[in-house]
């Protein structure tokens, strides 16, 4: 948006540019709008269909490791119909990726547990957590330090996920504790890319195919895991949810609710890629932001879980402590990008 504004005003100048310049401005902004209204869309289909499959089949591993399978497929369907350019990576680019993978792998499966263990909405209260163990594992692995500013706002984070803990009538220990593994396992993601930034990733290998790649590691280092852990349980727990007068859902239905699951978290997480990756960094945490107040509150009256008023605003400060967080660091970004600059 900033490039078409700059050539905006040079086509005036030089007389009947404007309306050339504005029209891919314009169609830019109507792109990212359509990636974050489908980012949002395809985010409450996965949270939907995943706590469906995990009431009828509660089994953890296993659903998480059908949906990291089915990211898979999608993948290798596109790049047998080179839609997309096929990455291509040696034993050393794998050995690079496999930390930040099975960070990936972990977060995956704990926040697929979360899901499982408490509502939908108080799972993603408890990821809101997520910036905190952001900034405290970059100041204990990485040395970096932040503006106090930036410190001071995370305490509404803190305080609200406490209000929002204590009040809420699904809690259980399992369910809070899989959730706050979740922010650790992605803040450890986030800090092996980082470590690993300069390493060679391979060929063809952008933002989309990193991400694939990841999905492939990870569904290899969660089978086994998955085998051994609920394995011998998987016949038992289908038929008890697909068969009989107490049966949960047909056992087509409950087939087409885990490949939904697993085809729309790979969607939603590609979709975002090219929502955020065009977007300023204000946009994005706002964007953001709103993600999760969407997810809570479609979750919410698609279950019907019962709240309380000290839950709704421990949720609301939580939230809304996320936002001030991501504005504030930005801001302290932006300012030491300039400082540099200069």
């Amino acid at each position: 948006a900033g490039g078409g504004s700059s050539s905006g005003s040079a086509g005036a100048g030089a007389g009947g540019g404007v309306s050339k310049s504005v029209a891919p401005a314009a169609a830019s902004s109507v792109m990212v709008g359509v990636y974050i209204a489908l980012w949002y869309a395809f985010n409450i289909v996965y949270n939907i269909s995943n706590k469906k499959a995990l009431n009828a089949f509660p089994l953890p591993w296993t659903v998480s490791w059908l949906q990291l399978a089915v990211g898979c497929v999608w993948v290798a369907l596109l790049w047998a119909l080179r839609i997309r350019k096929m990455p291509r990576v040696n034993a050393e680019n794998v050995r690079a990726l496999l930390p930040i993978a099975a960070a990936h792998a972990v977060g995956h499966v704990s926040t697929v547990y979360a899901l499982g263990a408490v509502a939908v909405s108080f799972t993603h209260v408890i990821k809101s957590m997520e910036p905190f163990f952001n900034v405290v594992g970059s100041a204990v692995v990485l040395r970096s330090v932040f503006p106090l500013p930036v410190y001071a706002s995370l305490l509404p984070i803190v305080v609200g996920v406490i209000l929002a803990s204590v009040s809420e009538l699904s809690f259980t220990w399992l369910g809070f504790g899989m959730a706050m593994m979740s922010n650790v396992a992605f803040t450890a993601r986030n800090i092996f890319s980082k470590l690993n930034m300069n390493t060679p990733k391979g060929e063809n290998m952008d933002a989309l195919n990193l991400f694939a790649m990841l999905q492939l590691l990870s569904t290899a280092l969660v089978l086994p895991f998955m085998l051994l852990l609920e394995g011998s349980q998987i016949r038992g727990m289908w038929n008890a949810a697909t068969v009989g007068r107490s049966a949960a859902m047909t056992a087509s239905k409950l087939a087409l609710t885990l490949g939904v699951s697993g085809l729309f978290f790979q969607l939603y997480q590609e979709v975002a890629f090219l929502a955020l990756n065009s977007v300023h960094p204000v946009t994005h945490a706002v964007a953001n932001t709103m993600k999760r107040v969407v997810i809570i509150i479609t979750s919410i009256f698609v279950f019907k879980n019962p709240v309380t008023r000290a839950n709704i605003g421990g949720s609301a400060v939580a939230i809304a402590g996320v936002l001030i967080y991501s504005l504030v660091k930005n801001h302290y970004d932006a300012k030491a990008k300039k400082a540099s600059a200069a």
